[in-house]
Parts: C-alpha cells; structure tokens; sequence
C-alpha cells in the first residue's frame, strides 16, 4: 500500500470503491496542527470533481493503468470504434464514457485509450482540434465591431458558436473539453 506522500497529479487511486483522477495535490503544516494533503480529484465513473483533505501518512491504493495509443475509426449509433495502432485490434467503446468531447473526433485522429484490467476506463483528447466548418449562416453587415457570435456546424456534427467572419469551408481551432472556438486555423 502506499501512502498520501506518493501523491501525484495524474495519478489514478481508489477512493471509496471508485477510481479517481488526481488532479491537484498540496502538502499543508498549519501552525501547530497537524500536517495533511489538501487533494482534487475527479471520478472517472461520473465526472465529478471534488476536494478531499487526506491525514499525512494515511494509506492509499494506487491503480495500475494502461495507456495505449488508438485511431478513431468511425461512430456506428451510441458506440464509437478505435484501432490499436500496433495490433491492429478494435476496441469499441460508448460514447457515455466519453462524454461531450466526443462530439470533436474525426476520423482518423489519434487519441489515447486508459485501460483498467483490460476495460477502457478513459480517453485523453489533445487539447485542441482542427475541425472544418461545413455550415454557418452568413454574417449580418456591421454586426462585427462587437463580439458577436453565431453557431456553426463542424464536420463531426457538433455546434460551435463562433465568430461572425467565419465561413463555410473554413478551419477553425476548437477546444476538445469545452467546445469553445479558439481561432480560424491559416491555410
């Protein structure tokens, strides 16, 4: 067993009979209290993110997780497909545990897959996508001093408010955990 001085970020525990994802940990010695960790962690089963304060030198349990390198293939109903890169197996794999960011794969994109005694249990998105725009109702004369937006459609589907300069065809650069616009990508 280990304990809360192998604290890590990116580290995977099990709390509560659930795997979390630590996401923020500090080491805290209030004056003449005792020492603790102050952690942030997010549930890998529903999203959640929380704080928990762990005693110092209380024990944890550490997962072990597999981290492989994936193509996304294509999206057949709720489930979404992934090639192994070096063993050419598929994974299939529900769009629920993947959640919105799965509304900016595109075919063929490189994503990597966290396994848990051989389930899948997440995917690690790059940060940003380039997705091209398919269509975007034109904007109105003058209405581009302000910061006004308007909603496009990207070619995996999804709807992105951006700016109103863009057009159909263009690329633009969107943010894989929020879904925001970023910037027109330069040809």
């Amino acid at each position: 067993m280990a304990t809360t001085s192998d604290l890590k970020v990116g580290l995977i525990i099990n709390f509560k009979n659930e795997l979390h994802n630590v996401m923020f940990v500090e080491h805290r010695t209030p004056g003449n209290l005792r020492a603790f960790y102050q952690v942030k962690m997010r549930n890998l089963k529903n999203g959640k993110t929380f704080e928990h304060r762990f005693r110092s030198g209380e024990e944890i349990q550490i997962e072990r997780v597999e981290s492989k390198s994936f193509q996304f293939l294509y999206k057949d109903g709720n489930e979404l497909f992934f090639m192994d890169n070096e063993t050419y197996d598929q994974v299939n794999i529900n769009e629920d545990l993947i959640g919105e960011q799965s509304n900016f794969i595109k075919e063929g994109q490189e994503v990597q897959i966290q396994f848990h005694n051989g389930n899948p249990l997440a995917i690690v998105m790059p940060p940003n996508v380039e997705l091209k725009i398919v269509s975007a109702p034109p904007g109105v004369k003058g209405n581009t001093a302000t910061n006004a937006t308007k909603q496009a459609e990207v070619e995996t589907g999804a709807i992105v408010n951006v700016p109103m300069f863009i057009n159909d065809g263009d690329i633009i650069r969107v943010e894989t955990r929020t879904g925001a616009y970023i910037e027109r990508v330069k040809n």
